[in-house]
């Protein structure tokens, strides 16, 4: 706990440096308008209880304080190339989770570690864009039931914007190795998307449609369930409506996903072979608010089905459940409710509370989650 607060208090630092952009006493920094910094700190409470696991045998209900802290750096070698590179904390066996748990009520807490999660060299020019490395992807979502975006791929993509119908059209590509943890790779993954925007008097309408193909391998050291090994062929679609009512934005949001891939007894193993056909999973949510400025607020709900090969669970969002392992969440197989509320101390520091009441689909796993996270941008 020691460690972690130590770490806090030096990014907190770090922060009133970047943001009152201090002289570091050394002149290619403090010249150099070119090289940026950038830095984010979150605390978290979090309870799950009354949750089962697959076998109906209860867990211990949980009580945690965690933190993610994250420091990033780039720099622009001209108006087309820049390069940027991320460290943040987390356990070096998770590609999912940046977060460390520093007190519980068991007394349990993590040791100290970091992840590089992003390493890349970027170009953009004239609606071109593109970039090869370690990063986020290019394809656009509303959320991370698909795709947590704390999971970076390794490899290469590009976008090219252009106006169509009174809109813009986004086109998306790329090809990248998958994460196997923090630092391993396991299996490749190719993926392009098509995203439309346009306005609508005085609303915002955008559709997105995708498809990513996951090609597995053996010898996977971290990824559970042989997530690593089974191939995947998710088709995703999505769309979102976005209007103002008084001040605030509401949204509206859909998304549907569906693995393509003909699965056998074998390739399902170690889920039973009436899961074959557990491939599709879809989304409904609605969002009220935003949290960009003080005293901004939000309110929101969401309600997802995802069937157990819907998404590769491995990459999916590691929020909703306590399923799985202390590195690996088993996201998938999975039907229930997400309910956030939000405040904003300023424009840097907010507060966002969320409730996650979740089931299993073909099991008897359940579980009820809470999490409030005090985030600061430094």
């Amino acid at each position: 706990m020691k460690t972690c607060v130590l770490l806090g208090v030096g990014l907190i630092g770090l922060g009133g440096m970047i943001d009152a952009r201090a002289a570091s006493g050394l002149e290619w920094i403090d010249a150099n308008t070119n090289l940026t910094f950038s830095a984010d700190l979150r605390l978290r409470y979090e309870v799950d209880w009354d949750s089962q696991n697959a076998a109906g045998v209860a867990r211990d209900d949980r009580h945690r304080g965690r933190l993610r802290a994250r420091l990033g750096a780039g720099y622009r070698f001209s108006n087309m190339w820049s390069a940027g590179a991320r460290i943040r904390t987390g356990d070096s066996r998770s590609q999912q989770s940046p977060h460390l748990t520093f007190v519980t009520d068991d007394g349990d807490r993590d040791d100290l570690d970091f992840v590089v999660d992003r390493y890349f060299v970027q170009f953009k020019h004239a609606g071109f864009g593109g970039w090869g490395g370690r990063n986020v992807t290019p394809f656009w979502q509303q959320n991370e039931l698909f795709w947590d975006e704390d999971v970076t791929p390794t490899g290469v993509a590009g976008t090219y914007d252009a106006e169509f119908g009174g809109g813009q059209l986004t086109s998306a590509v790329g090809a990248f190795y998958l994460p196997d943890g923090g630092y391993d790779l396991n299996g490749q993954m190719v993926g392009g998307q098509l995203k439309f925007s346009r306005p609508v008097e005085k609303s915002q309408f955008t559709v997105a449609g995708g498809l990513h193909y996951m090609h597995g391998e053996d010898g996977a050291n971290n990824l559970l369930s042989r997530n690593g090994e089974r191939d995947y062929l998710i088709g995703v679609a999505s769309g979102q409506w976005t209007l103002p009512v008084g001040k605030m934005p509401l949204t509206f949001g859909a998304d549907l996903f569906h693995n393509f891939e003909d699965y056998d007894a074998a390739d399902v193993a170690p889920f039973p072979v009436a899961d074959t056909d557990e491939t599709l999973g879809y989304v409904f949510s609605v969002q009220w608010g935003r949290l960009s400025q003080r005293h901004d607020w939000l309110i929101g709900y969401s309600y997802a089905h995802i069937e157990t090969f819907a998404v590769n669970a491995s990459y999916a969002q590691d929020d909703w459940v306590r399923f799985g392992s202390s590195t690996q969440t088993a996201g998938t197989d999975i039907e229930g409710h997400e309910i956030r509320l939000g405040y904003a101390l300023s424009h840097r520091i907010s507060l966002l509370a969320r409730l996650y009441l979740v089931e299993a689909i073909t099991t008897s796993q359940d579980g009820n989650r809470f999490r409030l996270d005090l985030n600061w941008r430094l």
